[in-house]
């Protein structure tokens, strides 16, 4: 069973980010994004793209950013079939923020090999 899916947007300072971020959240969401700014691929190729992630949790990330309205899947009517994911409209909206997390962590890679010791 799905999620239930921007269930607490209350007016509070903060809910727009909020409410942002709960599209994009999620460890492979971003990276779907970024993958699809340069056009349509197919899920092959994206997962190709993405790295680790596994078909099923790719699978699943695609049906939320579908469902928000950030991607578009198109299925073509041939054989064997062939499907390809891309941007919508909102989801080029994004394109500004997304490049703006790549810069920011090509400028911060440093972070990424550390180890938080609490």
């Amino acid at each position: 069973m799905a999620k239930a899916r921007h269930s607490r947007l209350d007016c509070t300072p903060g809910c727009a980010v909020e409410a942002a971020i709960s599209l994009i959240d999620g460890k492979w969401k971003a990276v779907i994004l970024y993958h699809l700014q340069d056009g349509p691929v197919r899920f092959n190729e994206l997962r190709r793209r993405a790295g680790d992630v596994t078909q099923r949790m790719l699978t699943n990330q695609l049906r939320e950013l579908e469902a928000d309205g950030l991607v578009e899947r198109e299925v073509f009517a041939q054989v064997p079939p062939r499907v390809e994911y891309s941007l919508s409209e909102r989801g080029r909206s994004l394109s500004p923020i997304i490049a703006a997390l790549k810069a920011w962590g090509d400028a911060n890679m440093d972070l990424f090999g550390r180890r938080r010791t609490v």
